[in-house]
């Protein structure tokens, strides 16, 4: 089966928003999670319990930043549809991939999603 082509030059952007973004809380967040993606709803609630254990333990908020950090990337990336849908086809697309170059480009189209999930949970 041929490789599609990842358009680098062109981003995907989509303006359609399902939910404002939240604020970076395990509350916000949880809400979040349980509007635009129920299915993830208990991993949500695992990853939270385990971090806040990790927490008590280390007696450091290190994990529960971490924690809010990637649902709030999360949710900044299903809470736009295409988004979202561009990001599962790209991770379909790299799992399949056995050309290095398309690798590459997929992987960068990646990263610049990731990327502006990460500026867009943070308010940037």
């Amino acid at each position: 089966m041929p490789e599609q082509e990842v358009s680098v030059s062109t981003p995907h952007h989509d303006d359609e928003e399902l939910i404002p973004r939240p604020p970076l809380t395990p509350a916000a967040l949880r809400a979040a999670v349980a509007q635009i993606a129920p299915a993830y709803l208990g991993q949500f609630v695992d990853h939270l319990d385990q971090a806040t254990e990790q927490a008590a333990r280390q007696s450091t908020v290190a994990p529960l930043h971490g924690f809010l950090k990637q649902w709030g990337e999360f949710v900044a990336i299903h809470r736009h549809p295409a988004r979202a849908a561009r990001l599962r086809a790209l991770e379909q697309q790299a799992a399949e991939s056995t050309d290095r170059q398309a690798l590459s480009a997929t992987l960068a189209e990646i990263r610049r999603l990731t990327d502006l999930a990460r500026r867009d949970a943070a308010g940037e």
